[in-house]
C-alpha cells in the first residue's frame, strides 16, 4: 500500500527487538565505552526524531536504545589479563595458518568484534578454539589448521 493512503495519526508499529545473544556479555573497558557511545548516540537520534515527529525515527531509535541499553546493563568489564602465557579474553594472540598467512586478533567482548580490524569475538568458533592454547599449539582454522606464533598482552 502507497504510503500516500496512510493517515498522518497512524500510529508506526515497534520494530522488533534485536536478538541478543545468549552468552555471557563480557567486555573489555574499551568495549564499554563503544557500548556507552551507542546508548548516547540512539540517545540523540530518539531525541531528534520526536522533535521532528518522525515516527519511524523514533520506533528505529527506541530499538536500538532497548538493545543497547541492555547491552551496557550487563556488560561485565573484564580486567587486561595479568599474563598471556595462554590465550585469554583480551589477549592478542598471532597465528600462521597452513597457508603461510599470518593474522593477529585481540580475544574482545562481542559487539566489538571486527575480524577485518583485528578483533575477534570471544563467542567465534575461532577465538573458541583458540581459548587456553599457548605458543605452539595448532588449532582448527575454517577449513584448515593455524599454529599460535605469537600470544600478548593488550596495549590498552
Amino acid at each position: 500500500m502507497s504510503r500516500a493512503f496512510v493517515k498522518e495519526t497512524d500510529e508506526v508499529p515497534d520494530l522488533p527487538d534485536r536478538p541478543i545473544s545468549p552468552h555471557v556479555n563480557l567486555v573489555t573497558r574499551r568495549g564499554l565505552r563503544l557500548i556507552e557511545a551507542e546508548v548516547a548516540r540512539h540517545e540523540a537520534a530518539l531525541a531528534k526524531a520526536q522533535a521532528a515527529e518522525d515516527a519511524e525515527g523514533v520506533a528505529a531509535a527506541q530499538r536500538e536504545l532497548r538493545y543497547w541499553t541492555q547491552r551496557r546493563a550487563t556488560a561485565e568489564v573484564q580486567p587486561p589479563p595479568h599474563d598471556c602465557d595462554v590465550v585469554r579474553f583480551g589477549c592478542r594472540v598471532t597465528i600462521e595458518r597452513d597457508d603461510g598467512r599470518e593474522q593477529s586478533f585481540a580475544i574482545v567482548g562481542e559487539d566489538e568484534g571486527d575480524p577485518a580490524a583485528g578483533r575477534l569475538s570471544y563467542a567465534a568458533p575461532l577465538a573458541r578454539a583458540l581459548l587456553g592454547k599457548g605458543v605452539g599449539d595448532t588449532v582448527t582454522a575454517g577449513q584448515g589448521k593455524a599454529e599460535i606464533v605469537r600470544i600478548e598482552a593488550p596495549a590498552d
